[in-house]
C-alpha cells in the first residue's frame, strides 16, 4: 500500500545530507514552509545550497536558516529587502555565495530540470553581470531571428521542501492561492520532496481536475496545524 505520509517531520527530513541542495518553496513570505525549514534547522544538515525567490525575512524561516550557519550558498531573485540583515551581513562578511537569477529565469529553469530540458535560451540578462557565471565567466550566447539570448541551465535539487493545502496518503497535492508559487515546479526538479499540507484527506476525495502536484513527484507529506499570527511574530502548533 502507498502511504507518504511521515510520523514527523523530523523523519521527513532525516536522510538530507550535508552538501544538499534544497528548493525552498516561497515567494516574500507567502508558501514559505517553515516548519520544514525550522526541521532542516534541528536535522543539522550544513554547506547547502539554497534555492528560493529570495533570501528570508527578518530572523525566522529561511533567515533562521542561513543565520544558523548551515547555508553556503543562496540562488535567488530578489536577495535584499527592508528586513533581509541576516542575509546582509553574511553576504557582506563573505560567509555566504550569492548567484542572483532573474524570476522568470529561475522559475524556467527550475521548470527545465523537471522536464528533463538540457539547457534553454533567454533574452533576459543578455548585455549584463547576469549573463556571466558566478566565476565569472560568460556564458553561450546566440542570435535567433534577429534577438539575442543567453544560454541557461536548469537547477536541479537533492530536496524540496513546499508548504501545500491538502493531500492524500499518494502524496497528491493542493495549494491555497498564491501559497502554490514555486511548489508545483520545484516539486518536479528534486529527487526527493517532502510537503507540509493543514489536511490529509481520503483517496479520492481531492478533485483530479483541482490536484496541482500529482503525488508521482512527492515522496513525503507532514500534517501540521495552521499558524496564528500573532504580534510580534508567529506562533507554532505543536
Amino acid at each position: 500500500m502507498i502511504n507518504k505520509i511521515a510520523r514527523s517531520i523530523a523523519d521527513a527530513l532525516a536522510d538530507v545530507k550535508d552538501g544538499s541542495t534544497v528548493l525552498i518553496g516561497g515567494f516574500g513570505t507567502a508558501g514559505i514552509p517553515n516548519e520544514l525549514i525550522d526541521g532542516l534547522i534541528a536535522q543539522g544538515a550544513k554547506d547547502l545550497t539554497v534555492v528560493n525567490n529570495n533570501a528570508g525575512n527578518a530572523e525566522v524561516g529561511l533567515a533562521a536558516l542561513l543565520k544558523a550557519g548551515r547555508v553556503r550558498k543562496i540562488i535567488c531573485s530578489f536577495p535584499r529587502q527592508a528586513d533581509s540583515q541576516v542575509f546582509d551581513g553574511l553576504y557582506r562578511s563573505g560567509k555566504l555565495e550569492l548567484e542572483l537569477v532573474p524570476q522568470g529565469n529561475l522559475a524556467e529553469r527550475i521548470r527545465a530540470a523537471g522536464a528533463g530540458i538540457g539547457a534553454f535560451f533567454s533574452p533576459t540578462g543578455y548585455g549584463t553581470e547576469l549573463a556571466k557565471y558566478p566565476d565569472g565567466s560568460a556564458k553561450e550566447t546566440r542570435e535567433i531571428n534577429g534577438k539575442h539570448y543567453v544560454l541557461e541551465m536548469p537547477i536541479y535539487g537533492d530536496v524540496a521542501l513546499i508548504k501545500a493545502e491538502q493531500g492524500d496518503r499518494w502524496g497528491n497535492l493542493t495549494y491555497r492561492m498564491a501559497a502554490r508559487n514555486f511548489g508545483p515546479v520545484m516539486a518536479t526538479a528534486a529527487k526527493k520532496t517532502v510537503a507540509t499540507v493543514h489536511e490529509i484527506v481520503e483517496l479520492g476525495a481531492l478533485n483530479p481536475e483541482h490536484i496541482v502536484t500529482p503525488g508521482i513527484f512527492v515522496h513525503q507529506i507532514v500534517k501540521i496545524d495552521r499558524m496564528a499570527t500573532q504580534a510580534g511574530g508567529f506562533k507554532k502548533a505543536a
